[in-house]
């Protein structure tokens, strides 16, 4: 198997781990706050990252140590932060269909941040993308749990734009750095900005008393959904694009409505969560097709 192939699957096993993350925590947050759940995931990872690295012998230049510190603010921080809470909020499907639009979102940034130009047709895509994540949230908010629909898919939506600026941001670093070295010093910087917000709860928590189901499925998120997925989509990076990475996410609301619905059963596609995500998908298509001909 090429390396480019096993980048592709790398990439569509992680969607696959990301997808049953989605009603999981939403399970597990019914009993532990999610800001504790977030300082679970996060101080797990460093644990995991950092002796996994006993087995690479690798130094870090003085100079990539600040971008080092952005990733763990935009890839660790501010994303899983914002994802918890915005989950505990929204419904599993809804955060999924959000976070469709993150390849839209990366070429944006991609164009701030190295230059690349946006054409009429990847600005009508975006256009169109975004009209799906607004109906959703309108709709959000004209429903019965309005407040909590529209915060938890508008915090969604934030947090799909810092994982974007993290694909971003990461890609340069992949040609220099061994994929645990980058993703180590990430969630160690990451560590002390989250601590403070979520200590309190994560002290008052009984950990004790949590039943064996809730245990798994907290060590799911902490050894799946971040180690295992962190390493998948950062190993992919080395072979692809952060527009091909990100294009993956298209799997999410297909494999996660799957999941919830005939597994957790805790959750329904409606016609207008399928607008939008035809929407999104529309939006993508067009915002990506200009590049995919030349």
């Amino acid at each position: 198997m090429n390396k480019t192939l096993k980048a592709h699957l790398a990439l569509f096993i992680a969607q696959v781990l990301y997808a049953a993350s989605f009603p999981i925590a939403k399970i597990v947050m019914e009993t532990i706050p999610y800001s504790a759940l977030v300082i679970l995931r996060v101080a797990g990872a460093v644990i995991l990252f950092w002796a996994s690295s006993l087995f690479i012998n690798e130094k870090v230049e003085r100079k990539d140590f600040f971008r080092l510190f952005l990733l763990g603010i935009f890839g660790v921080a501010v994303n899983q932060s914002l994802f918890l809470k915005g989950l505990h909020l929204t419904s599993p499907i809804d955060a999924a269909i959000m976070m469709i639009t993150t390849p839209i979102l990366v070429l944006i940034i991609a164009s701030l941040i190295i230059k690349e130009r946006i054409t009429m047709l990847k600005f009508s895509g975006i256009i169109i993308g975004f009209s799906g994540a607004a109906f959703l949230i309108y709709k959000n908010l004209n429903g019965v749990h309005k407040e909590a629909s529209f915060l938890g898919d508008l915090f969604v939506f934030i947090n799909a734009i810092s994982w974007g600026t993290y694909l971003v941001l990461v890609k340069p670093l992949m040609k220099k750095y061994h994929t645990v070295t980058i993703l180590k010093w990430t969630f160690l910087f990451a560590l002390p900005m989250i601590l403070p917000f979520g200590i309190s709860d994560a002290i008052t928590v009984d950990w004790t008393s949590l039943s064996m189901t809730i245990l798994l499925y907290a060590g799911y998120v902490v050894v799946f959904t971040t180690f295992v997925a962190y390493l998948l989509n950062t190993l992919a990076l080395k072979e692809l694009s952060p527009p091909i990475v990100s294009a993956y996410i298209y799997f999410q609301p297909l494999l996660t409505a799957l999941i919830t619905i005939y597994i957790f059963r805790n959750d329904e596609l409606t016609w207008e969560k399928a607008t939008s995500a035809l929407l999104i998908f529309i939006g993508v298509y067009l915002a990506s097709m200009e590049k995919e001909k030349s």
